[in-house]
């Protein structure tokens, strides 16, 4: 009779800022749950990169099924790399892409390139900050921008301006999608102002999100897409994947995302000059 193997155990990255831990997922054999802090980040499944266990990320992953055919490669810039969900997603479902992941912490980079394998292909790393990594890179270079940014549990400023969407904008491709992950708690204003800032640069954009959360019943995840052209988004597709999903989403679009977002001012840059009134206003 085979010996039983014994799961791997849980391992903390030494140093950083952060506590970034790895451990098993004892209902899956090949799942690895990434968290900084005590929050889960990240699931990775080394088995199938496909399987995709946290909601947001299927919704995140939905927009990209939404836009590119399966086994279309496609060009992509990852703002935040977490366990590489989505990058390894990408590689697995679209063979052939070029993909750049932006992340900015030692530590957690080296923990997950050491206990989880990078997927082969064309996917390069870049240690660095990522509102100067997406300023220095040229125009129209990109299909996908995916951004999943966080630091203490919340995006920073810098990455979440009227004045970052516009360089988000700058360096997609006239087709291309931006897609970013964003927690908030009831009544989402956070969620409202972030739309209105995405607003400042891109013509189309949508909201998704799950029932729950748009009830104000719990605190959460919220994904946001946004195009370049006007009516680029597929809006119909997204909302197919939103209600198939184990936890049926919603998206808000048009004239719901009007409503939605009535009465709020879209963040900027904090003016040099200032020394810190809010930078988001709710009328």
């Amino acid at each position: 009779m085979a010996r039983r193997q014994r799961p791997p155990a849980a391992v903390r990255a030494p140093g950083g800022s952060h506590i970034v831990e790895l451990a098993p997922d004892s209902a899956r054999p090949g799942g690895r749950i990434l968290s900084v802090d005590g929050v889960a980040q990240s699931y990775v499944d080394m088995a199938d990169p496909t399987y995709l266990h946290f909601d947001y990320v299927r919704r995140m992953a939905s927009v990209i099924d939404a836009a590119a055919p399966r086994r279309q490669p496609v060009r992509a810039l990852h703002l935040g790399g977490g366990g590489f969900t989505l990058p390894r997603y990408l590689a697995a479902t679209r063979p052939g892409s070029s993909q750049v992941v932006v992340e900015r912490d030692v530590a957690l980079l080296e923990l997950v390139r050491r206990e989880l394998p990078l997927p082969r292909g064309d996917l390069r790393v870049h240690l660095a900050d990522a509102r100067e990594a997406i300023e220095a890179e040229p125009a129209a270079s990109y299909d996908l921008v995916l951004a999943d940014i966080f630091q203490a549990a919340q995006m920073p400023e810098h990455v979440a301006s009227a004045e970052f969407a516009a360089q988000v904008a700058r360096v997609l491709h006239p087709d291309g999608l931006y897609t970013v992950n964003l927690t908030d708690l009831p009544p989402l204003v956070y969620s409202r102002v972030q739309a209105t800032t995405l607003r400042t640069a891109f013509p189309d954009v949508c909201l998704i999100a799950g029932r729950a959360m748009l009830r104000g019943r719990r605190y959460g995840n919220v994904v946001l897409a946004a195009a370049r052209k006007p009516g680029r988004l597929p809006v119909a597709r997204l909302t197919t994947h939103a209600l198939r999903d184990p936890v049926a989403g919603v998206v808000l679009h048009g004239e719901a995302l009007d409503r939605f977002v009535a009465g709020t001012r879209p963040m900027h840059d904090p003016r040099t000059e200032s020394l810190g009134p809010p930078q988001s206003e709710v009328d």
